[in-house]
């Protein structure tokens, strides 16, 4: 089963009607694909809804309906659960016993850090205007849309001043899925200083203590890089949860650049590997990778 919707028809912006639709059970894995979409529609609102998918007329059924059965197979393997109970069991222990981990050890470090905290709070609050904490939207694991937190970086004009930069972006020239830019001119002093020792991470304890992400996974996306990897090929990265340090960021150290291929494929990677063991390779590998250079 799939479901194809008439934007023109449907005349809801709030896409109120996929946020009831994915409440049953029933209707949780069945893509579903806008089509007739104006230009100025809110992309970012309708993934968060739950819409899969979307096009600007329905001229090629053969494609949509392609595109219909490739989210199928996408959503199968993201989210239902495995036939076997004995794989079903070890998988729900695994999760519980993560959630319980990052329970505990998001709070411990919290209390840890809390002087770290305020003398950071302080000197953002001393260098420009603005507020001390940061909040974007981002997309978790299985999309799941969320206010991820950070010590603030950057010049209050930052977001305002992407477009702008665009043509800086080292990933440019591979379609942009991410966006890096070298010697980012939206960066303070302090900023330089917390993005360079990770210091700048420190509120996103918050989220884990929340739920919204683990210590370990894979990083949770802007709106605007998730949309583009919504491919059959890419989607599977979304199968494991947000974390604050993973595999591609320890990986990465003593390398200069990294291609997008090269971090999706890392994240896909950890996807298929993430156990107790494997994180606890992954967090005694973090504290050295926070050493270079660039941030991880």
């Amino acid at each position: 089963m799939m479901v194809f919707a008439d934007y023109r028809k449907v005349v809801d912006d709030q896409f109120n009607w996929v946020r009831k639709f994915r409440k049953d059970p029933a209707l949780q894995y069945v893509p579903v694909i806008l089509l007739n979409c104006p230009d100025n529609m809110d992309f970012r609102r309708a993934l968060s809804a739950g819409i899969d998918d979307w096009y600007r007329s329905d001229e090629d059924w053969g494609a949509l309906i392609a595109r219909g059965r490739q989210l199928q197979r996408v959503r199968s393997q993201l989210d239902r659960p495995s036939p076997k109970a004995d794989l079903e069991m070890k998988k729900t222990f695994w999760q519980r016993g993560k959630r319980l981990f990052d329970i505990v050890a998001s709070s411990s470090l919290l209390l840890l850090s809390a002087p770290i905290c305020l003398l950071v709070a302080l000197l953002i609050k001393l260098e420009s205007k603005g507020p001390i904490i940061y909040r974007s939207k981002r997309a978790g694991q299985h999309y799941r849309v969320f206010d991820f937190l950070k010590f603030r970086s950057m010049y209050m004009d930052a977001d305002q001043r992407l477009e702008e930069l665009k043509k800086l972006n080292q990933y440019g020239e591979e379609g942009a899925a991410f966006v890096k830019i070298k010697n980012d001119p939206r960066i303070t002093r302090v900023g330089r200083i917390i993005r360079k020792t990770s210091l700048d991470e420190l509120p996103q304890l918050v989220n884990v203590l929340m739920g919204d992400m683990s210590l370990v996974g894979n990083r949770p996306l802007p709106l605007y890089e998730a949309e583009q990897l919504c491919k059959e090929d890419t989607a599977e990265r979304f199968s494991a949860p947000a974390g604050i340090t993973g595999l591609w960021q320890v990986t990465k150290r003593g390398k200069d650049d990294m291609s997008v291929a090269e971090r999706i494929s890392l994240d896909i990677e950890y996807s298929r590997k993430s156990s107790f063991w494997f994180d606890m390779k992954i967090v005694l590998r973090t504290v050295p990778a926070m050493l270079q250079h660039e941030n991880v």
